[in-house]
């Protein structure tokens, strides 16, 4: 038999959905500092060869 869930209070309903922003906004950084990079082709942390790209 199916038994309803119990109810979260807001504050914590918004603690974890602040929490899960803060980790988004991030990773967004994150990324477009990664995408900036690789368009200035100016990458000295890491290897990436735009060449061996394979298309299928």
């Amino acid at each position: 038999m199916a038994v309803p869930k119990t109810r979260v209070s807001k504050s914590k309903k918004r603690k974890r959905k602040s929490n899960w922003k803060r980790k988004m906004k991030f990773e967004a950084k994150k990324s477009y500092s990664l995408t900036k990079v690789l368009l200035k082709q100016k990458s000295n942390s890491f290897i990436y060869n735009i060449y061996n790209i394979t298309t299928d």
